[in-house]
């Protein structure tokens, strides 16, 4: 365990549940369409940490709650996430996620979208099972939440006018959303006191504002074969996210014109001086910060919750958060 990584000393905690989780994953794939059961197989395959599925079974094992929903629960959050992965990819026009062609890439984007609606589908017949209508308002919530958020997001592509507060807005829709539902969800579940709900739905949020944080300072500084996925990539989509927002802001004239026409034309063509700019303007460090702000706001939260090593590993996940290089 020494020589693990804090991802696989964190899963160990419930290394059980998470065999279990994989199995409903699987069963749940099953389809007499074919090709919905070979990309639902590609794309819940292809690896990942699995961290909202893994969130959930950390902050049920916190609440000291055992019951089967919880596998069920874990492996909703997985569906409703990977629908959005594939239809991320199909809007983005990605060609390569966790370093392996993206399922529009080898089938196409109409497979890709429609298993995607598969996958969505599938979760709310999962939830209707898990029969808590509390959970269900959360979980959909969630899912209109971060619909808007991808909304949002495509209106801003190629706008080099977008301010951090709109920046926040979007990644706290799109990523932190899925985080604070799963575990939102899983404290009310285990039938834990407001407070603790309050809590864990809070540690949700800052942790998933702080690893979106740590993604896009990684675009600039990632290793592409250890992220699998192209550095850079938000750049080439015109995507403004918020180490380009800062240089504009705080770089000097030439490095803001330049990062503004980069993100208005999009592709990669001024790469190593945008980076540069990127770098000397600043904005790594400033997004550094602000990550380890938020990472340090979801560890305060967990001070609700009664000492456990379910408690310590959530801990130690928002300390990976931002300390990670992929």
């Amino acid at each position: 365990m020494a020589n693990s990584s804090p991802i696989d000393q964190i899963q160990a905690v419930v290394s059980e549940d998470f065999i279990a989780v994989d199995q409903h994953i699987q069963q749940q794939l099953s389809s007499d369409v074919p090709l919905v059961q070979t990309i639902g197989q590609y794309i819940v395959s292809a690896g990942g940490k699995r961290l909202r599925p893994l969130l959930v079974l950390l902050s049920a094992r916190a609440c000291g709650f055992n019951g089967e929903a919880r596998i069920a629960l874990a492996a909703v959050i997985e569906f409703l996430h990977t629908a959005t992965l594939l239809h991320d990819d199909v809007v983005d026009m990605s060609d390569l996620r966790r370093g392996r062609d993206t399922a529009n890439a080898k089938w196409g984007n109409a497979p890709s979208v429609l298993v995607g609606d598969f996958l969505y589908s599938r979760a709310f017949e999962m939830m209707v099972d898990i029969s808590d209508l509390e959970v269900m308002r959360i979980l959909s919530n969630a899912t209109t939440v971060i619909a808007q958020g991808e909304v949002l997001q495509l209106m801003k592509v190629r706008d080099a006018s977008t301010t951090e507060a709109i920046y926040m807005e979007v990644i706290r829709a799109k990523t932190a959303m899925l985080f604070e539902a799963s575990t939102h969800a899983a404290a009310v579940l285990s039938d834990v006191a407001p407070q603790q709900r309050d809590a864990l739905k809070r540690y949700g949020d800052k942790l998933g504002i702080a690893f979106q944080l740590v993604d896009d300072l990684l675009d600039y500084q990632g290793d592409a074969e250890a992220m699998g996925k192209n550095v850079g990539d938000d750049l080439a989509e015109g995507k403004p996210t918020l180490p380009l927002i800062y240089t504009m802001r705080e770089g000097s004239d030439a490095q803001a014109q330049l990062v503004r026409q980069a993100i208005q034309q999009g592709g990669l063509e001024q790469i190593e001086a945008i980076s540069a700019a990127v770098r000397s303007s600043g904005a790594l460090e400033y997004t550094a910060k602000l990550a380890q702000r938020y990472a340090t706001e979801a560890i305060e939260a967990l001070g609700a919750l009664p000492p456990s090593d379910a408690r310590d590993a959530m801990e130690l996940l928002a300390n990976f958060s931002v300390s990670r290089s992929f």
